[in-house]
């Protein structure tokens, strides 16, 4: 496979990675710095807080090419039109690996209805520098796979293609046929988390507010309330039938987990900022 990983943060690269390593002809787009470091020491990974840092020589462009077998853009949800702009005239289906609660309409609007997939990355991890500190497989990441999927629901060959080709690379990925929805509650949910991890000052210090996360699950009712749809997959709608007391303390128990720690809730970034700002104004266009 011909493949384009448009993003070189944390999970991009890693994505890159897996796929060169298992043989297939990868591009692992970025910019400035970042790409400058990719050229001269490629991708380097490290596990968690390990000293040990494996280097993988992934080659890095600055710009598509004009054509792939697939394009998995990999960015923050306000940087998303940009990329459209750019692969409005590359050739190749796109599998948005991202947040976004916009629906597929947008997106095929710019570059063709028919080119785009819809999906979820279940890794993470931090960035240390352009050292990717990434979370070693835990029964999270085992019982939860990547999810990725037709706008419309369908099986197709090329969704069954993708699927083939990830899983042979050993990445734990399944067919999602309410990708749409999927994204919409998970917005619901990430939006509230990461504006209460940003005002405490991080996930601990949330943890160490029960007021604050008890406010925060508030926000998170009211969202998942407000969906066209009941929550999807259907264990959101946990959220709001267990007792306050209850989710609050899991809640806050999660906050002080690893898996919390190393899965980016800790950036402050302005482009964290601005994609928790994009999520918020296209929950607005479908909320009640």
């Amino acid at each position: 496979m011909k493949l384009l990983v448009y993003g070189a943060g944390v999970v991009g690269s890693q994505l890159a990675v897996r796929m060169h390593e298992a043989g297939h002809e990868v591009s692992l787009l970025a910019r400035g710095e970042r790409l400058a470091s990719l050229r001269e020491h490629g991708v380097q990974l490290a596990e968690a807080t390990s000293p040990v840092v494996r280097r993988v020589p992934v080659p890095a462009v600055e710009r598509p090419a004009d054509r792939y077998d697939l394009i998995a853009v990999l960015v923050r949800t306000h940087q998303v039109d940009e990329v459209l702009e750019s692969l409005a005239d590359v050739e190749g289906d796109v599998l948005f690996l991202l947040n976004w609660a916009g629906g597929a309409e947008p997106l095929g609007a710019v570059i063709g209805h028919e080119r785009v997939l819809l999906g979820f990355p279940t890794t993470g991890g931090t960035m240390d520098g352009n050292v990717v500190r990434y979370r070693a497989p835990n029964l999270l990441t085992r019982n939860f796979p990547m999810g990725i999927g037709e706008p419309d629901g369908r099986t197709t060959p090329r969704l069954e293609r993708v699927l083939r080709t990830f899983r042979a690379t050993g990445i734990n990925i399944k067919a999602e046929p309410r990708m749409d929805l999927w994204l919409k509650t998970h917005a619901a949910f990430e939006v509230p988390l990461g504006q209460a991890v940003s005002a405490a000052g991080g996930p601990e210090a949330l943890a160490d507010d029960p007021g604050a996360v008890r406010a925060m699950l508030h926000v998170m009712r009211r969202n998942l309330a407000d969906l066209p749809t009941p929550p999807v997959p259907r264990g959101f709608a946990a959220l709001q039938v267990l007792p306050e007391g209850l989710l609050v303390a899991v809640l806050r128990r999660f906050l002080r987990s690893p898996t919390a720690v190393h899965s980016g809730l800790s950036d402050t970034s302005p482009a964290a900022a601005g994609e928790l700002d994009r999520l918020t104004e296209q929950m607005r266009a479908y909320t009640r």
